[in-house]
């Protein structure tokens, strides 16, 4: 059997409600074109985009006892991602507002509170055992980065749109092997970014730039290396978790030994079977209905 990857972060339910334009700050009325339930949050997404490739994940979530904890439970269960979700005081739930164009507007129901830095054995053998750990923004996420250093086992994170300064971004970009992001709020030139968190230890550092594919930087014994992908073509029905799907094919990829051009072509490929469904993989049109 392939070797697990380990990820620590958000899975939600939640409620994603389509619009002609984004709303404007002022009072005003707008009709939705559409709106449905289902499962979100980034690890999630990692999660399924791991399993349907065939690797393994233990997934590390904090899941409240509630009617939204079951449904993400029994969601993620049935997609065959292994739980370590202890119950926590509310599960975390979203409403998304959204364009057809992949703007995004959301909207922080509930979160959970994390129990702190403390990890038990099992939370620890499934970090040591790992082939890789993805750790995703959160507090738990974060509560975890020094035992998650202390295994030694390659740590992956995805800063989102990182803006360069945030605090609270920092020690994931600190501890990270490889570090994934967009540019929606990255200022200057990406490239150079890329190669500044190379310059200070990591092996690998992406930036995603929506339907102009991606950029890479990659440390070698020659030095550092640019690389770039095109967006893979494709008639867009969603864009929730097409970051997700990226990240985790470029993972699996490169786990399997793949070299860095190829694992970036496998992440625009995955990416794109993702843009085609309403949830966050394609897997969970038989579960919650297309």
């Amino acid at each position: 059997m392939a070797e697990h990857v380990f990820i620590s972060g958000p899975a939600s339910w939640n409620r994603l409600v389509y619009l002609d334009h984004l709303p404007e700050p002022v009072p005003h009325m707008q009709f939705a074109t559409e709106e449905y339930e289902t499962l979100g949050g980034t690890s999630a997404g990692k999660a399924l985009g791991l399993v349907g490739l065939g690797r393994p994940v233990v997934l590390h979530t904090l899941l409240g006892n509630d009617p939204d904890g079951e449904r993400v439970r029994r969601v993620l269960t049935e997609s065959g991602i292994g739980l370590l979700a202890p119950e926590a005081d509310a599960t975390e739930r979203h409403v998304n507002l959204m364009t057809r164009a992949g703007e995004r507007v959301s909207l922080y129901l509930s979160t959970p509170t994390s129990p702190g830095a403390s990890a038990d054995d099992e939370l620890m053998t499934a970090m040591t055992d790992a082939a890789a750990l993805v750790l995703d923004l959160s507090v738990r996420s974060r509560d975890l980065l020094s035992a998650a250093r202390a295994t030694g086992v390659p740590i992956w994170t995805d800063l989102h749109d990182y803006d360069g300064e945030s605090e609270f971004h920092r020690p994931f970009l600190e501890a990270a092997d490889a570090v994934f992001l967009n540019a929606d709020r990255l200022p200057g030139d990406p490239w150079d970014f890329l190669e500044a968190i190379v310059s200070v230890g990591a092996s690998l550092a992406v930036c995603t730039l929506g339907a102009r594919g991606a950029i890479a930087v990659s440390a070698s014994e020659q030095g550092m290396r640019r690389h770039e992908v095109a967006a893979v073509p494709v008639v867009v029905r969603d864009t929730n978790g097409a970051g997700d799907a990226f990240m985790s094919a470029v993972l699996d990829a490169s786990l399997a030994g793949t070299d860095v051009d190829a694992a970036l072509g496998a992440g625009a490929a995955h990416a794109a079977s993702v843009l085609t469904t309403r949830h966050l993989h394609p897997s969970l049109d038989a579960l919650l209905g297309d």
